[in-house]
Parts: C-alpha cells; structure tokens; sequence
C-alpha cells in the first residue's frame, strides 16, 4: 500500500460550467473524504486522491466522493456524474485540471464537454482584497516599460487602462463605438466603462491566479474617474499610492515618434500626441495634484536614464513586493528594456 506523502493544504475552488450533461456544472470545493485506498493503492488525504487534489460538488449531490479527482491507473482527471458514473475525463499528468484544453467525453457523458476554471479562493465570498497602485504620466513617459518590467521582475500585474479599452473595441459588442471615437478623438473613455474593465479584471486574475498586486497604468486620467473609482469600490476604501511619471514635452514627442515606427498603432502620430498631451494637461493633471495634496503621489522623473527610473519603480513597489521576486536576475526581454542589452536585429 502506497502511502501519501506530506502535501499542503487544497485551497482551490473547481468551477465547471458549459456541459452538455447540465446536472455535471457547479462548483466544486476541496474534498473532505476521509483517508481511503485507492485503486492503484495509494491512501488518500485530505483534499487529495491519489497525490493530486480533489474535490467534492459544493452541492453534496454526488454519489461520489471525490468527484473531481486524478486516476493514477488511467492517467487522467476525471469529472462524474451525479450517479458517480465517470462524465468527463483529460488524459495528462497536469497537476491541477486542465483550465485551457477541451475535456474528452466519457461514455455516461453528454458533448460539448464543460469549461474549467480553477479559483485561488471561494467564488462564494467577496474576492480578496488586492494591493493597487496607479500608475500616470504623459504620453511616451515610460509607463508601460515599467509596468512591463515590475510584472516580469517584481511578480507585480501590468493593467493598461489604454490596452484594455483597445481589446474591448477589438473584440465589438456594445461599447466598441464609443471606445473607438474616444481613442479615435484622444479624449477619455466613459468613467463607467474604464472602471468597470479594470475591476472585471482585477477580480478575474485574482480568484483565477491568486495574484494581487496590481499597477493600474493610465488610471485615473481625470477626476471623473475617480468618482467612477469611488462609485465601485466606495469612499471609505482607502485610496492607492499614485506613481507620476514626470517628463518634458519635447522628451514625449521624440519617444512617441520613435516607437511610431515599430508599435503600429493608431494614435502614434504628431497630431494624435498633441490631443492626447492637451487631454492629459486639462483633465490628468488635476488628478495629479489631488494626490499630491492628500500625500498619496510619488513623482518619478523619467527623463533621467531607465535603470535609475526603475531603481525608484522598484523602491517605492518593495513594500508589496515577494521577497523571491527582489532577488530575481533580470531576464534578457528586461536588460533589453532597460537598454543594457541590444533588441535582436530585425531580419529584413
């Protein structure tokens, strides 16, 4: 009889939704089964089988216990019916089910196999709370170079207020419209929209990843979207550090002009800059200085060269930072980004 090896505790949540065999969806939670033998004689724990967490429907409403759980003879997940019978199953030897291949269906199963998605806490309760800190500063100041660099080096996660109404707009529905004349315009989106794609996010990468440290890059461009902040999470949370990236104009307009030529996009042109540079005078700047007042601002000038930009990037995230991620080497995509180490030359 093989015996389970000391493991930590099961604190995942399992949802599954989509199935063709609809009594199959739910949630299901860490399994409470008391220590059973296996089929391939491996003795079980609490919240795994066979080495592998598993888990029981949050209902209570199956035969089986753990209904969700790894097959060491089959060399699979398996997800059963209400009957116990098996529905679903993907062959791997992924530690945790699989959230981004199709599942196959078994044969007391019913296509289209459901959709998985693992959660880093109870979907039931409020989402944990997250660590935020905005992040402005005029067009081509640097931003998203250091936002880039904090996610790949400081386990910090990049949110661009700008990338996120692009995908939107990407992807239609409803508010595409309004999100490519704004863009289009370089005026600011809808509080309501900004806000609303931010928090979907934030909650998404939390509950699915267990991350919680956010830079929310180019948010809030103005004081209505800080009503709209307040709106969604209340007056009385407290309000998050801002990091402003100071710059010149004349430093703005030569990066804008130069990154033209390899970004792509849109709005990098002299005359889509000017609307965006007079936008981010008449409506950021307040915001700017609202911080400034209330102590909640840390300017960073960043005409100064990158890797001193990103010493104070770095200094004023440690306070939230993981220790393992301080100590990091820096990757060769980071070197590149602080211009200590040349981009690949591009093949003609």
């Amino acid at each position: 009889m093989v015996q389970s090896h000391e493991l930590k505790p099961n604190t995942l949540f399992i949802e599954v939704s989509g199935a063709g065999l609809p009594e199959v969806d739910g949630l299901f939670v860490p399994s409470t089964a008391p220590p059973t033998e296996s089929e391939s004689g491996t003795v079980s724990s609490l919240g795994y089988w066979n080495g592998k967490m598993a888990w029981d429907r949050a209902d209570g409403k199956s035969a089986r216990s753990p209904a969700l759980s790894y097959s060491n003879s089959y060399k699979s997940w398996r997800i059963c019916r209400l009957d116990g019978h098996l529905a679903y199953d993907m062959t791997c030897d992924d530690e945790l089910p699989p959230t981004d291949r199709q599942w196959h269906v078994y044969k007391k199963g019913v296509a289209p196999a459901p959709k998985v998605v693992v959660h880093h806490s109870d979907p039931r309760l409020p989402c944990p709370k997250a660590n935020i800190v905005f992040v402005l500063g005029g067009p081509g100041a640097g931003k998203g170079t250091m936002c880039e660099l904090a996610e790949s080096q400081l386990g910090w996660h990049h949110l661009s207020a700008g990338d996120l109404l692009r995908a939107e707009r990407e992807a239609g529905g409803p508010t595409a419209a309004i999100i490519n004349e704004v863009i289009r315009d370089g005026k600011l989106a809808p509080d309501e929209i900004i806000v609303s794609l931010l928090k979907k996010s934030m909650e998404t990468i939390t509950r699915t990843t267990g991350k919680k440290n956010f830079l929310l890059d180019g948010f809030p461009r103005s004081l209505g979207n800080l009503e709209g902040w307040y709106d969604s999470f209340g007056r009385d949370a407290e309000l998050p550090k801002m990091l402003y990236f100071e710059c010149p104009y004349d430093v703005l307009r030569q990066r804008i002009l130069g990154r033209a030529k390899y970004t792509g996009r849109r709005d990098d042109n002299v005359e889509s800059l000017k609307k965006r540079f007079d936008t981010f005078k008449a409506q950021t700047l307040p915001t700017v200085e609202l911080f400034k007042s209330q102590g909640k601002c840390v300017e960073i000038d960043t005409s100064q060269s990158r890797q001193a930009v990103y010493d104070e990037v770095v200094s004023h995230l440690a306070e939230h930072t993981d220790k393992e991620f301080v100590a990091k080497p820096l990757t060769e995509r980071a070197e590149m980004l602080l211009g200590l180490r040349p981009y690949p030359k591009q093949k003609a």
